[in-house]
C-alpha cells in the first residue's frame, strides 16, 4: 500500500492594514490625550507650586493652561481629518469594511467565544472586529464631547477673537447642555470615561497581539498585518 506523507506549511504574507497618516494621526490623537488628562487635572486642582519669586515670571498655571489649549486644538484638528479619511482615503478600505462584520450575529457571537476563550477567531474582512468596530465609534462619540465641551469651556474665558466666532457657533451646544456648570461636569466624565479606555485597550491590543502574533500591536507602527496562507 503506497502512503502520502502530507505536510502542512504556512506562510505569512504581509499586505497595508493603516496608511501612513493613520498611523500618524493615532499617535498624535494618542499623546494629546494623555496631555490633555494631566494639564485638566492640574487646571482643576494646582498640585504644583512653583518657587516664590517677587518678579511676574512664574506663570506655571497659564503655561499649563496654554497646553492644554494647544493639545486641545491639535485633537479636534487631527479628529476631524482622521473622519475624512476614514470616509474618502483609499487607504481605510480595511477599516470601512469591518462595519459590515457588525451585521453579522455569527462574528459577533465567535468574538465573544474567542474572549471567553471558548473558541477560535473568527475570519473577519477588515481591520477591526465588531466590538473592536464598535469601541471606537464610541470612542469618537467622546472625542465629540470632549471637543464641543472644551470650545464651550474655552469661549467662556476668551471672548474675542476665536473666542468670539467659537461662541456663535457653539453656544447652542452650551444651552443644549443646560448651561455652563454642566458643560463643565461633562468634560469632566468624559475625561474619566478616557482613563478608564486607555488601559483597557492597551490591554486588548497586547492581549491580540500575543494570543494572535500576526501584526497587532506594531499594525499601528508598521502598517502590516499577516496573513496566514496554508500550503499542502
Amino acid at each position: 500500500m503506497k502512503q502520502t506523507l502530507v505536510t502542512e506549511e504556512k506562510e505569512f504574507h504581509a499586505y497595508k492594514e493603516f496608511s501612513g497618516l493613520t498611523r500618524i494621526f493615532h499617535w498624535v490623537r494618542a499623546f494629546a490625550i494623555f496631555g490633555l488628562i494631566f494639564t485638566g487635572f492640574y487646571i482643576a486642582y494646582p498640585f504644583l507650586q512653583p518657587e516664590p519669586s517677587s518678579q511676574p515670571t512664574n506663570f506655571l498655571q497659564a503655561y499649563i493652561r496654554s497646553w492644554h489649549l494647544f493639545l486641545g486644538f491639535a485633537l479636534i484638528g487631527v479628529s476631524i481629518f482622521r473622519v475624512y479619511l476614514f470616509i474618502f482615503d483609499k487607504g481605510s478600505h480595511p477599516e470601512r469594511i469591518s462595519f459590515f462584520a457588525c451585521l453579522s450575529p455569527k462574528i459577533w457571537i465567535d468574538q465573544i467565544k474567542t474572549y471567553l476563550f471558548v473558541g477560535k477567531h473568527p475570519h473577519i474582512e477588515g481591520a477591526y472586529n465588531p466590538l473592536q468596530f464598535v469601541t471606537y465609534f464610541v470612542l469618537g462619540v467622546l472625542v465629540l464631547l470632549i471637543s464641543l465641551t472644551g470650545v464651550v469651556l474655552y469661549y467662556n474665558v476668551y471672548h474675542t477673537g476665536l473666542g468670539a466666532v467659537l461662541e456663535v457657533c457653539f453656544k447652542w451646544f452650551e444651552v443644549l447642555c443646560g448651561g455652563l456648570a454642566n458643560v463643565r461636569l461633562i468634560h469632566h466624565i468624559v475625561t474619566w470615561a478616557f482613563i478608564i479606555f486607555i488601559p483597557v485597550h492597551i490591554y486588548m491590543v497586547v492581549w491580540n497581539s500575543l494570543k494572535y502574533p500576526n501584526g497587532g500591536a506594531d499594525a499601528m507602527i508598521s502598517g502590516l498585518r499577516y496573513k496566514k496562507d496554508l500550503k499542502v
